[in-house]
């Protein structure tokens, strides 16, 4: 077969197209998609809203290639950073050619879960239902009730995001859905976002495994310099954003020991993360109108 003749047919069976990873907060998202990916992009955490924004992570495959688009997990809240969360969910929708729902591994459908079917039904969007940690809970599912119709999937696929179970299962599932076209990204690219963005998501996650229960919800982290003049190392300094004095005080930690901990944290994972010695500085910055203001929520990345 020529050349050419076998470029055609690769065009005419390759794949590519967006992966909606919807749920409700702490269905494990994240985790599956640094599970797809094979590597860490989009930090975990069991605090609830870790994901403020919409990731994506490009899977390139032999014959397809998935771009995975990680959301918040949707919920009711008020105020500009509950609202910018929200739009996200819809956006990731409204951009998606088919979604995973993702359900608790033991309860099924829930309210939130059922309000994101509907939604995709009304955007005419095919969906396929996910279910993690097949591997602590083997049981299936029963399937939904409610969605049991002919154009509504009433299979759940079960996979661990842990152990790899199911999720090649759960692959070729999504990518019957996604339309056939040549790839739309670089084979070679991760996703879209800069490694800015990147490194203040590592930092910001770093925050929540030092201080655990003790951190707030509203903090955010502010890169204010990421210098990568020098070939042996970079420079990162960013701010901790917190909404009160209080919060300033447990960051900060006696005697400076809880932003310490936090820095030899962050300093780790940026490092193996970026491959090279990293110089960072935090500083922790109180900024009670941050989560309230859009043009904050922009220039940290929040839209």
């Amino acid at each position: 077969m020529s050349d050419s003749k076998s470029k055609t047919l690769m065009a005419d069976s390759h794949r590519s197209g967006f992966v909606g990873l919807l749920g409700p907060p702490n269905a494990g998202k994240s985790t599956l998609l640094n599970r797809l990916l094979g590597q860490k992009l989009a930090i975990v955490s069991p605090k609830p809203q870790t994901t403020r924004s919409r990731i994506l992570g490009v899977l390139t495959r032999a014959n397809s290639q998935l771009l995975l688009l990680d959301s918040p997990g949707r919920h009711v809240g008020k105020g500009s950073l509950n609202r910018s969360l929200n739009e996200t969910v819809d956006g990731v929708i409204r951009d998606c050619d088919v979604a995973l729902v993702l359900l608790d591994p033991v309860r099924a459908l829930e309210d939130l879960q059922r309000e994101l079917c509907l939604q995709l039904e009304r955007a005419g969007k095919p969906y396929l239902l996910a279910a993690s940690k097949c591997d602590v809970f083997p049981r299936p599912i029963e399937s939904p009730e409610g969605l049991a119709t002919a154009d509504r999937p009433t299979r759940v696929h079960r996979f661990s995001a842990l152990t790899g179970e199911g999720v090649n299962e759960l692959i070729e599932a999504v990518v019957n859905y996604v339309p056939v076209s040549p790839p739309l990204y670089p084979e070679d690219e991760l996703t879209d976002r800069p490694v800015r963005w990147i490194c203040a998501e590592m930092i910001r996650e770093a925050v929540f495994e030092s201080l655990q229960r003790e951190i707030p919800y509203s903090m955010a982290v502010e890169v204010l310099e990421f210098d990568e003049s020098r070939t042996d190392r970079v420079r990162i300094r960013a701010n901790l954003l917190v909404e009160r004095n209080s919060q300033k005080r447990i960051v900060v930690g006696r005697g400076g020991q809880g932003v310490k901990r936090i820095g030899i944290r962050a300093r780790a994972g940026l490092q193996s993360f970026l491959g090279i010695r990293v110089d960072l500085q935090l500083f922790v910055k109180e900024d009670a109108k941050w989560a309230k203001s859009v043009r904050r929520l922009h220039e940290l990345g929040y839209d």
